[in-house]
């Protein structure tokens, strides 16, 4: 391609933003659509400010700038891979992590519901004393949790020794690693024996065995292993479910994120009393269990 053509990060954009709408990318990975996605990508790889886009537009380009961005526009559309991989950047609200694919990309609804504490769940925030959060990937939940919960101690537990590579370096960088602990386990089998926890989080695999099959690339591009959650998709929730009673303190809660598959959850669970809590997308993304319901 001559390089030439482009001059200004104008230039630049309008071509991503066609590039990116002509292959019919999917963007669910911190950008809704084409253009945002162009822009993160374009001043980000300027190692421009990601919040000031205007102020460039019209900035000259050095021969060898044009040609990184247009490098990155390749790689989004031909590979299909998120954007988070390419720049090694992930946000949930007002955090920044490291991921790369070693872990999923962070996206989660229980992310909105940790700065209030959970409430009216939790009454007494600065009584939370041991926090679990299980499939913890890149260590992004566990991280929130250890910030707005500071009283409290963290146990972070994923089946992938990749990914809690990418959740120490996280975990080091929000410079938390005296409260927050790391362990690979599949699921509870190398908890602290005998250890109570007042809230157990997790955003666990629970993509069912037919939206597997039709996941855009871009997801397929992340492990398997962190989105795949069987037939109905509650092979791992079940035994969360199922293993949490014995885990909880008496005042306990066990908050499950299931995305899309409320009905799977439903159908598998309902006979406890689920409740489900509001997120931006509804009211059928994340239910809570007390411990009570969980001796049943």
């Amino acid at each position: 391609m001559n390089t030439t053509l482009f001059t200004t990060p104008r230039d630049l954009l309008r071509y991503a933003v066609t590039r990116f709408n002509t292959a019919k990318l999917f963007f669910g990975h911190g950008s809704a659509e084409a253009y945002d996605e162009a822009a993160y990508l374009i001043l980000h790889t300027l190692k421009l400010p990601l919040d000031l886009l205007d102020p460039f537009l019209d900035a000259k380009l050095l021969p060898e700038e044009v040609a990184a961005v247009l490098a990155v526009i390749d790689r989004r559309t031909n590979d299909r891979v998120p954007a988070a991989y390419i720049t090694n950047e992930a946000f949930l609200g007002t955090y920044k992590f490291y991921v790369d694919e070693r872990t999923i990309v962070p996206r989660s609804f229980i992310a909105e519901l940790i700065p209030e504490y959970f409430a009216p769940w939790v009454n007494e925030p600065e009584n939370v004393s041991n926090i679990l959060e299980l499939c913890t990937g890149s260590g992004c939940l566990a991280i929130m949790m250890a910030d707005a919960f500071p009283d409290a101690t963290v146990d972070a537990v994923d089946i992938s020794a990749d990914a809690l590579e990418v959740a120490k370096r996280n975990v080091a960088t929000y410079e938390l690693e005296d409260r927050l602990t790391l362990i690979e386990s599949d699921l509870y089998a190398k908890v602290p024996a005998g250890k109570k926890y007042d809230l157990i989080i997790t955003n666990p695999p629970y993509v069912n065995s037919g939206s597997m099959s039709k996941l855009p690339m871009e997801y397929r591009a992340e492990p398997e292993l962190a989105l795949d959650g069987g037939k109905d998709g509650m092979d791992i929730v079940r035994r969360i479910v199922a293993g949490a009673a014995e885990r909880l303190t008496d005042d306990g809660l066990l908050i499950v994120e299931i995305g899309n598959e409320k009905e799977f959850a439903e159908a598998a669970f309902g006979e406890l009393g689920l409740t489900w809590l509001t997120t931006s997308n509804g009211d059928d993304m994340v239910f809570l269990l007390t411990a009570d319901q969980l001796k049943l």
